[in-house]
């Protein structure tokens, strides 16, 4: 296979806006479709009943997909002790992912969520990035990018909610949010 980049770079996704696994998907699609093995690693969700990651097992040769959450949603007031090893579980993972040279493409979804709720020591994954393969991307999704974060980043593109559905009641629907 001909090397498509020599150099990764880090990407953010975040903001209040809808869109940030969204696009981190579509770049998965993309990735996989120019011959790129991706990691996908799922902080705060439990891989259940999302639409998204039963396309993706159709990919599974390329694609690999690590749900770390529990089915419960979670607050930054109420973090329970398994939060904070699922979060650390997660984070393991990443690293692993990160050894295997096959891998070029490491999407970390919803870690900056993991990251506000201090589920995760910010140093520890500043350190993570900034000692990563040279010829890994790294994708990182989720509300709340801390500044720290945005200031490695190569790219960073903020959702930003205009309108959304749920305003006027309509509540999420399977095979669009989910």
């Amino acid at each position: 296979m001909e090397e498509v980049f020599s150099k990764g770079l880090i990407q953010i996704y975040t903001g209040n806006g809808k869109g940030k696994t969204t696009a981190a998907l579509g770049l998965t699609l993309r990735a996989v479709g120019a011959g790129l093995k991706v990691a996908i690693i799922q902080f705060l969700k439990s891989g259940k009943d999302y639409s998204e990651l039963n396309a993706l097992a159709k990919f599974s040769s390329m694609v690999t997909i690590d749900s770390f959450g529990r089915d419960d949603f979670i607050y930054k007031s109420n973090p329970i002790d398994e939060d904070y090893k699922l979060a650390k579980a997660a984070f393991n993972t990443a690293r692993a992912r990160e050894r295997d040279r096959s891998i070029k493409i490491i999407v970390l979804d919803e870690l900056n969520v993991a990251l506000h709720y201090k589920l995760l020591d910010l140093n520890e994954v500043l350190n993570f990035l900034s000692n990563k393969r040279q010829d890994v991307e790294i994708v990182i999704t989720g509300r709340y990018a801390p500044p720290e974060l945005i200031k490695v980043a190569h790219l960073v593109t903020e959702m930003k909610e205009i309108k959304h559905p749920y305003q006027s009641g309509i509540m999420a629907r399977k095979g669009i949010e989910y």
